[in-house]
């Protein structure tokens, strides 16, 4: 019989070793599911931690202030000055000194005539002044020497005219007066519109040289229906704006509201002073809207911030990165600005001075919609 007293504890320290084994096994699989299951528990809690996404949106500020009413018309643009040079004196054309399209200032020289004829009618009646005066210190002066008295003033005049130094005088000061205008020069500070002589040319007296238009000083001539005359004023706001300044406005004030109506078209007219800023030109159609009235001190939004919901009126106001869905009772309104009155039963009014009141972006929001402010597009 062969003795396997040896080979029992050798099964029994296998079947341990097995035993531990599968209990490792256990233990690590158990540690695995436990790591899955916390894995999946964090990407959870991110998802839910993360915010959802800020939609980009403009905003402005609202704003306590003067909401001015306006009426709103058209005009045609034109310059206080310009100006149609001519020629003052008669010569040859001897250097142009400027282009069309320059712009000059008051006083500039622009065209020069040859100087030599002027310089020599002025030589030549200086010279024949000279001889008068001669004759007439001849006249009286050996005679005051010899009684020692001097001729009267009526004796003096007459013995000047007798002389010829009164006309000679004469002469010499309108050829100076013609050398002077032989330098054509700038009456107003603008721009060279037309020029219409060359270098060498002769001219005449009152013959057109160039044209000098004044681009800076430009008023508008607003037509103004009769039943909106009574409600504008001369000194109110103004603001002009053309196809040519691409959407830019510029103010100016209304100078004078002119008496007649024509009894045509129903209008009168009203000038509108403003400064030009090289796009507005002269000859322009322009849209003007002047101030017809001004409501002091109220609370005011841009007027592309009120929308509608439901029938009612509101804004969105941005508070705390959310969009605040605002019920608003809205006043007048001249376009740009839109005035926001008290509530009818808190008396208190929903949107406070200096509250961001989101002007683009806005008509497809939802309340408390999380928002990124952006600048309004220029």
């Amino acid at each position: 019989m062969p003795d396997n007293s040896h080979s029992i504890p050798r099964l029994l320290l296998v079947g341990a070793i097995y035993i531990a084994a599968l209990v490792g096994c256990s233990k690590a699989s158990g540690a695995d599911g436990s790591g899955d299951s916390t894995t999946s528990a964090s990407v959870d809690s991110a998802d839910a931690a993360r915010p959802a996404l800020a939609l980009p949106v403009s905003a402005e500020d609202a704003l306590d202030g003067d909401l001015v009413l306006r009426v709103s018309t058209t005009g045609q643009v034109r310059s206080d000055a310009v100006v149609k040079l001519r020629a003052e004196v008669t010569g040859t054309v001897g250097r142009v000194l400027v282009r069309p399209g320059q712009a000059v200032t008051q006083g500039q020289e622009l065209i020069r005539f040859e100087p030599y004829p002027f310089e020599l009618a002025v030589r030549e009646a200086a010279a024949r002044s000279d001889e008068a005066e001669q004759r007439f210190l001849e006249s009286y002066v050996p005679e005051s020497l010899v009684t020692g008295r001097g001729p009267t003033p009526e004796q003096r005049r007459a013995l000047m005219n007798k002389a010829g130094l009164s006309g000679a005088r004469l002469v010499l000061e309108r050829a100076k007066y013609e050398q002077e205008r032989a330098v054509i020069r700038s009456p107003v500070a603008g721009t060279i519109d037309a020029i219409d002589i060359a270098v060498g040319e002769k001219l005449s007296t009152g013959q057109q040289l160039l044209t000098v238009v004044d681009t800076r000083n430009l008023r508008v001539e607003a037509q103004v229906l009769e039943h909106d005359m009574p409600l504008i004023r001369a000194g109110g706001e103004a603001i002009v704006s053309s196809a040519a300044t691409g959407g830019k406005t510029l103010r100016g004030r209304i100078d004078a509201v002119l008496p007649l109506v024509d009894s045509v078209t129903r209008a009168g007219r009203a000038i509108v002073r403003v400064a030009g800023d090289g796009a507005l030109r002269p000859g322009m159609y322009a849209d003007v809207s002047l101030e017809a009235a001004r409501l002091r001190n109220r609370r005011l939004v841009p007027a592309r911030a009120v929308i509608e919901r439901d029938g009612r009126p509101l804004v969105f106001v941005v508070r705390d990165g959310r969009a605040q869905w605002t019920y608003i009772l809205p006043g007048r309104t001249n376009g740009m600005f839109t005035e926001v009155l008290p509530d009818s039963v808190t008396g208190e009014i929903p949107v406070k001075k200096g509250d961001p009141v989101i002007i683009e972006g806005h008509l497809t929001l939802t309340h408390d919609a999380p928002v990124s402010v952006r600048k309004p597009d220029a």
